[in-house]
């Protein structure tokens, strides 16, 4: 499984405005192939964070992730209003049971 997590800075004005692509961006990943999970949150206590959190099933699907249409649409919404940080992770995991 790879993960991604990525952190983006900005303030809670360019949430709102990317909110309807956000929408957009998470049921349109969430439905492709290969995507296990797709989701963006603000923090509670710092509401110009935004997190998105992915799961793929591959490296594969996440390349191929990048390259739809609703990827480049989302960038482009992301775009308009930029972060002023962005960091962003990605791992090769395996699920576990912990207990």
């Amino acid at each position: 499984m790879i993960v991604v997590n990525a952190i983006l800075t900005t303030t809670p004005e360019n949430i709102a405005a990317a909110q309807e692509a956000i929408g957009v961006m998470e049921q349109a990943s969430r439905a492709e192939a290969g995507c296990d999970d797709y989701t963006f949150s603000v923090e509670l206590n710092n509401p110009g964070v935004m997190r998105i959190t992915e799961k793929w099933h591959s490296i594969e699907a996440l390349h191929e992730h990048m390259a739809t249409p609703h990827m480049a649409e989302f960038q482009k919404a992301i775009g308009a209003n930029p972060p002023t940080a962005m960091e962003v992770s990605f791992y090769e995991a395996k699920e576990i049971q912990p207990f």
